[in-house]
């Protein structure tokens, strides 16, 4: 099946599922259905490094290692990934 099908199909099935429901466009761009999703970070992806290689995806307890160098004064920023 082409891809050209495929979307006329799925079209077609969009447009009897809002039938059914009474759904309007607006109806579904009011509760946010064609917005641009914000870009997540994957969970337990990196955001924090150090020289070491260590890292912390940010979530929980500041690692130990980290902790160390805010306690000396360093910034948590400094550490970021990206």
């Amino acid at each position: 099946m082409s891809i050209e099908i495929e979307r006329a199909e799925a079209i077609t099935w969009i447009r009897i599922q809002m039938a059914q429901h009474g759904l309007t466009l607006t109806q579904l761009q009011a509760a946010g259905c064609f917005t641009e999703p914000a870009p997540a970070t994957l969970p337990g992806a990196v955001r924090y490094r150090n020289a070491h290689g260590q890292g912390w995806d940010g979530h929980g307890t500041m690692p130990d290692w980290l902790q160390r160098a805010v306690n000396a004064g360093q910034s948590v920023k400094h550490f970021r990934v990206g």
